[in-house]
């Protein structure tokens, strides 16, 4: 994969600034696993001294759509992707340094290989798991993914 945290996190200062600006930020990425994290502070707080759940799902779906991104890039082909739905379960209140795992890279993979194969869009589900720093669950997104071959 030609992504790596430190261009990612470049790419978030200039395309999705408030991501940054709340302390989003890509730790660890390949084509199977993506980490991203961020910190509670005052910035991306929620009136109840934990963080906004909105501020949570920006790290979970970097986690899942960095991946998209990395697999398209390397497929060599103009593909878009949206986000058409997604779920969330909160189980925690998070504060702390919370990170977000998706490791569903093969599912990217098989989609953006059936569409480039037989030109129709496509569409899956990828989970990430929000984790505080002494291990405990604290929230769970899951995000339906589209993507589809752009036109010439």
């Amino acid at each position: 994969m030609k992504i790596s945290p430190g261009k990612f996190n470049s790419f978030l200062f200039l395309k999705l600034p408030s991501a940054w600006i709340c302390g989003v930020r890509v730790q660890q990425i390949d084509n199977q696993r993506c980490e991203t994290s961020v910190k509670h502070r005052w910035i991306n707080q929620n009136p109840f001294n934990s963080m906004y759940f909105a501020v949570q799902a920006m790290a979970a779906e970097l986690s899942t759509g960095a991946m998209v991104i990395g697999h398209i890039q390397e497929s060599g082909r103009k593909i878009s992707m949206l986000v058409a739905q997604n779920k969330a379960v909160f189980s925690k209140k998070a504060t702390g340094k919370i990170s977000f795992v998706c490791d569903n890279g093969q599912l990217v993979s098989e989609a953006i290989s059936k569409t480039i194969e037989t030109g129709e869009g496509q569409t899956f589900w990828m989970k990430s798991v929000g984790i505080n720093e002494d291990g405990v669950e604290v929230s769970v997104f899951d995000f339906e993914w589209t993507v589809k071959l752009k036109s010439k």
